[in-house]
């Protein structure tokens, strides 16, 4: 077969097209290799062998993977929500996920290591993967996902003040849940026997996200971080609601970074109800600070150790302490 696309194992350089023109029975294989795919993705990966441009990759991409979800399933992707889960939201086990990787390799004629797939946890995750193999740029970091045990943690705001229940966080944004429970203490006067969920809320949920991409999905200078205590809210362009929320709704928000120079964080955001769209910011600017990064001290054996007066301490960690209770 003649290559469109040369694969370069073992590194991440671009991969250049080849002198090579697609031939016919290229076309021939292509075709049989995605027989079981929409007729779309059949186009959009004839179209990417022929002229190498990653704009065609998302279409192909998203055609193989719902070549290989349940049929029920397959309408979650039509939204290409790239914050979904392939395990919990498309029910992708990792052997079908290597059933994924190698139609991806033989459509696109490119070598996927194994190792590189164990922080792929979201069709956004993929998508980026292999646009990044095709360019030639450096691999994401994969994306956190933060339960709300661990949000609250690290959030300078708390409950009953803090509308993220649970959240993912990767280096082009941030995705998160709210479910409206009814519970709030703004809906026993917004509005009597009517409660809906203020706009300004749904605002300070936009933001409360862009928070957390702030502590948790960003590159600071070495030896910085982010400062919770720095963090705080400037301004906001372009809101408009679209729809009133009740409870019962739960709220998929999303936020993805405009322009980030510090002290200043500018992002876009999105908050929606199903397929709905409930409200909109064109801009949402936070101001931010970095400190010092606290080094931990080394843990010998579950105990930390450090040094008083020249003296070394030690005393369990808080994992060992709860291992041993």
């Amino acid at each position: 077969m003649a290559d469109a696309v040369q694969p370069i194992s073992g590194t991440n350089k671009p991969f250049p097209a080849s002198s090579k023109p697609f031939a016919p029975e290229d076309e021939t294989a292509l075709r049989e290799a995605l027989k079981r795919c929409s007729p779309s993705t059949f186009e959009a990966a004839i179209q990417f062998r022929k002229t190498c441009n990653p704009e065609h990759l998302p279409a192909v991409v998203i055609g193989v993977i719902e070549r290989f979800v349940e049929p029920d399933l397959r309408v979650k992707l039509k939204d290409a929500d790239d914050d979904l889960r392939l395990i919990e939201d498309l029910g992708i086990d990792s052997l079908t996920m290597m059933e994924i990787v190698i139609l991806v390799e033989d459509v696109l004629q490119m070598s996927i290591n194994n190792d590189e797939l164990r922080n792929l946890r979201t069709v956004g995750d993929v998508k980026m993967f292999i646009d990044c193999k095709v360019r030639g740029l450096p691999l994401p970091k994969p994306t956190k996902f933060l339960p709300i045990e661990q949000i609250a943690a690290i959030m300078p705001i708390q409950p009953p003040f803090l509308f993220l229940n649970e959240a993912s966080v990767s280096s082009s944004g941030a995705n998160a849940k709210y479910k409206i429970t009814g519970q709030e203490f703004f809906l026993q006067g917004h509005f009597k026997d009517n409660p809906i969920m203020p706009a300004s809320i749904m605002l300070e949920a936009l933001g409360q996200l862009g928070v957390l991409f702030l502590l948790e999905g960003i590159v600071t200078e070495p030896g910085k971080i982010v400062s919770p205590a720095t963090i705080f809210f400037t301004g906001c362009e372009g809101v408009r609601a679209h729809r009133l929320c009740r409870p019962g709704d739960i709220l998929t928000l999303s936020i993805k970074p405009k322009r980030m120079k510090m002290p200043l964080a500018t992002f876009e955001g999105a908050i929606r109800v199903g397929q709905e769209k409930a409200a909109i910011a064109e801009e949402i600017t936070l101001t931010f600070g970095y400190s010092e990064a606290f080094a931990p001290p080394p843990v010998v054996n579950g105990v930390e150790h450090s040094a008083v007066n020249g003296v070394e301490v030690g005393s369990p960690t808080p994992l060992r302490a709860a291992v041993n209770a």
